[in-house]
């Protein structure tokens, strides 16, 4: 457990380092605002289109893996909304506060992290579980938000979902690196180290990112907060599990990294769509500050729990 605690720490220390910058207004709202969008729209996509592109794509598509995944989110997605209604809340909080217990920081902290940890194996199934997230959970919330706002789902809201998953960078370029996978085409050499050199921005950016975004968190609403965090941190992970190991197995390495996946803090996206469409924002802002603060022990667990379970099997380094 030391061992794969010294090993996350560098990454959540990243993380510290970029929210003492924030908190200290040495990188200000702004400073922030734009490098989030360079790792967004350049590093983290070159990254994601890099990993894509040189895998095998037809051994790395796996649907029962989607539909796995799909299943156990689905079930703490549904609880976290039971419990909402319970509360007596309306359709767009209890989306909200559903989004944030099953949405995890996979693009920014999970890809840089799991395929160092886990080796690079992990990235074909984490850019399934990230494609899922942003394709189907990322489409319902919005979906659910505007169409009890509107009283009825209007072609135009399938419109606006739509357009914005062209837009989204990083289904764009999984999409265009999983194409050219398809296709069987190597890389050239000089796009190869382009991309190799550009991705290479998205580790230490995006964290330090995390963290400048995080230091203009607000910590309400603790309680619900705390329950949201739970559900990311413990249950979520805990439903993978289930899922992959009992109910639709896959091969155990799979598992492994789609428990790592399922285990990491709320995203950060969350909390931009919560602002757009103004529901919840301090809500969702106090979930991503927690379950990020408690996810360097969970985290950390969970990893040491997948690496020591299943070195030998795996094949994954001590």
């Amino acid at each position: 457990m030391v061992a794969i605690f010294l090993k996350t720490l560098p990454f959540f220390a990243l993380i510290a380092l970029g929210f003492w910058a924030g908190r200290t207004r040495f990188f200000t709202a702004e400073a922030t605002a734009y490098l989030t969008k360079f790792v967004f729209y350049f590093a983290l996509s070159a990254m994601l289109f890099r990993f894509a592109a040189n895998l095998s794509f037809w051994s790395v598509l796996d649907t029962d893996l989607m539909l796995a995944y799909l299943a156990a989110t689905l079930a703490i997605y549904l609880l976290a909304t039971a419990v909402a209604f319970a509360r007596g809340i309306g359709v767009e909080q209890a989306a909200i506060e559903a989004q944030c217990a099953v949405i995890g920081n996979v693009g920014f902290l999970g890809v840089p992290m799991l395929v160092l940890l886990l080796g690079e194996a992990a990235i074909g199934p984490v850019m399934l579980i990230l494609a899922v997230d942003l394709i189907v959970f990322g489409s319902l919330v919005v979906i659910l938000i505007t169409g009890a706002r509107d009283g009825r789902l209007a072609f135009g809201v399938l419109r606006t979902v739509g357009l914005g998953l062209m837009r989204n960078p990083m289904i764009v370029s999984i999409a265009l690196g999983f194409s050219w996978a398809a296709l069987e085409w190597p890389i050239p050499a000089p796009m190869n180290e382009f991309l190799a050199i550009l991705g290479g921005a998205a580790t230490p950016g995006a964290l330090f990112a995390i963290g400048a975004s995080l230091a203009g968190k607000s910590a309400e609403r603790l309680r619900v907060a705390g329950w949201l965090s739970f559900c990311k941190l413990v249950l979520h992970p805990a439903a993978v599990a289930v899922m992959v190991l009992f109910v639709l197995p896959v091969d155990p390495y799979t598992a492994g990294v789609m428990i790592a996946a399922s285990a990491l803090p709320v995203a950060g996206n969350v909390y931009i769509i919560a602002q757009h469409y103004g529901v919840a924002p301090h809500r969702v802002s106090a979930s991503i500050l927690i379950s990020t603060a408690f996810s360097v022990v969970t985290v950390s667990l969970v990893i040491a729990w997948i690496l020591e379970g299943g070195v030998v099997t795996w094949g994954l380094p001590r």
